[in-house]
This record gives structure tokens, C-alpha cells and sequence, in this order.
């Protein structure tokens, strides 16, 4: 059996201005609700395991969805919003005047959000647990079809990767883009 894990494609929505935090919470809507930027070549990797596949798995969000038609139009694919990337806190009220880049304010939400800081989001404790849901999920499709690919989102695929290797299960990690990036799981017996 085997499990690939995908990162979706570069968003289409790449605004990069300094804004506010409430500005940013937009940006993120922004992000979410735009595609992927086509590109003409993938890692050769993850051609392969998208090739043979015999379920492509995705999160309910746009970029997850249209990257998983980018790898292969005519795979059978199953859209799961417990596959979506995990959420970024509310801003903290002494950072409500500050103007910083996107990439600026999720690094720092990201970090509080590892702090245990979760508000008006999932938890970080909560989303190990819904990565512990998603990896089992992932095994029954595996154990059902053999071989299958996840075209999930940076954050939420290295949380299932760490729930699978607790669970018995060997990845290897390619290195290379930023997105599109495949790791695959094998259970070995």
C-alpha cells in the first residue's frame, strides 16, 4: 500500500502589499477562494505517483481541488473538507494597527498558533487529532485501492505525515519546488 502526499500549486492570488491584520483576514478569503497558477512541468515524482493512483483525495478548497485537475483531469477524486489546511488565529489587539507583508502575518500567526494561541480557529491539539482522523481516512482508502495520492495543503500534510509515521508507516521525502512537492508513504511488512 502506498500514500503520496502532494502540496497544492502556487495560488493565483499572490497581492503582496502591506496590510492590516483585518486587511489580511480578506487576503487569506482572497487566497482561498482563487485557483492555482497552471504551470507546464511538475516534479517527474509526482507525475509518477499521481499516475498511478487509483484515488486522488483532496480538501473542499479551490487550490487543492484545481491542482489535483493540473496532475491528472480524468483521476477519480474525492473532495474531504477534513483534508482542508489548517486555520490561522484571530489577531492578537496589540497587533491591530501594524501593516506587514501576507507571508509576514501568517509566520506569525503560524507561530502563536503553535504556541497553543487559537483563537477563533482550530486549535493546534485539534488539528493533530482531525490529522489523526485524516491519516486513518487515508489508510482505508489505501487498504481499499493500494496506491493513492493526497493533493492536500503544506501544514495539514506534515501533520498526517508525522500521525502515519507514528503509525508504522515509511516516507520517503522529496526535495525540490515548494509546491507540487510529493512525500510517499509505504507500509512495509
Amino acid at each position: 500500500m502506498e500514500i503520496s502526499l502532494i502540496r497544492h500549486g502556487k495560488s493565483l492570488w499572490t497581492e503582496n502589499d502591506r496590510i492590516t491584520f483585518a486587511e489580511f483576514k480578506n487576503w487569506v478569503e482572497k487566497y482561498d477562494f482563487n485557483g492555482v497558477t497552471e504551470v507546464s512541468t511538475f516534479p517527474q515524482i509526482t507525475i509518477e505517483k499521481v499516475a498511478v493512483a487509483k484515488v486522488v483525495v483532496t480538501s473542499d478548497l479551490k487550490r487543492s481541488i484545481d491542482s489535483a485537475c493540473l496532475l491528472n483531469p480524468v483521476s477519480k477524486t474525492i473532495s474531504d473538507p477534513l483534508f482542508r489546511e489548517t486555520e490561522l488565529p484571530a489577531h492578537p489587539s496589540i497587533l491591530f494597527n501594524l501593516k506587514l507583508k501576507p507571508n509576514n502575518w501568517a509566520v506569525i500567526l503560524r507561530v502563536l498558533w503553535f504556541c497553543d494561541y487559537s483563537k477563533e480557529c482550530e486549535s493546534y491539539s485539534k488539528a493533530k487529532l482531525r490529522a489523526t482522523m485524516a491519516s486513518q481516512q487515508l489508510i482505508n482508502y489505501a487498504n481499499e485501492h493500494e496506491s493513492i495520492v493526497l493533493v492536500g495543503h503544506g501544514f495539514f500534510n506534515m501533520l498526517i505525515a508525522k500521525e502515519l509515521r507514528k503509525m508504522g508507516w515509511k516516507g520517503i521525502r522529496t526535495t525540490g519546488v515548494k509546491n507540487w512537492n510529493c512525500t510517499t508513504y509505504s507500509w512495509l511488512t
